[in-house]
């Protein structure tokens, strides 16, 4: 059984040295070149650093951030449910209904929750 594991084992060996040697030949070659204060300055579009490099968002993007990622994953759980629905309620009965329906239910007040407290509004 063992033997089935050896080409990973090839591949995870192969992939960690590889990942060694090209670090290993960045460090090599990185210090052969010049430095100077010009060349270790950043550069951003011949725009001289004079700021913060990244503004300030506000929590309110990254909470609408969060929850179109939770509705997303939402559509993900509900298409292959609507996939075998027509089959699965032909052998089982109308319980895929009722789980589809709770898991929405679920969603829908967390939904309902997150526009009572205005995470949704942009304006404030």
């Amino acid at each position: 059984m063992l033997e089935n594991y050896l080409p990973v084992l090839f591949q995870t060996l192969i992939a960690c040295g590889f990942a060694g040697v090209t670090l290993l030949v960045s460090v090599l070659i990185g210090r052969s070149a010049r430095r100077n204060r010009v060349k270790d300055s950043p550069y951003e579009c011949g725009m001289l650093p004079l700021q913060e490099g990244q503004p300030r968002f506000s929590v309110k993007f990254y909470i609408v951030a969060m929850l179109f990622v939770l509705f997303d994953i939402e559509v993900v759980f509900l298409y292959p449910w609507a996939v075998v629905y027509k089959d699965f309620l032909a052998a089982y009965g109308a319980g895929i209904f009722f789980a589809a329906f709770s898991f929405v239910s679920i969603l829908g007040v967390a939904f309902a929750y997150a526009w009572k407290k205005g995470v949704l509004d942009w304006k404030n």
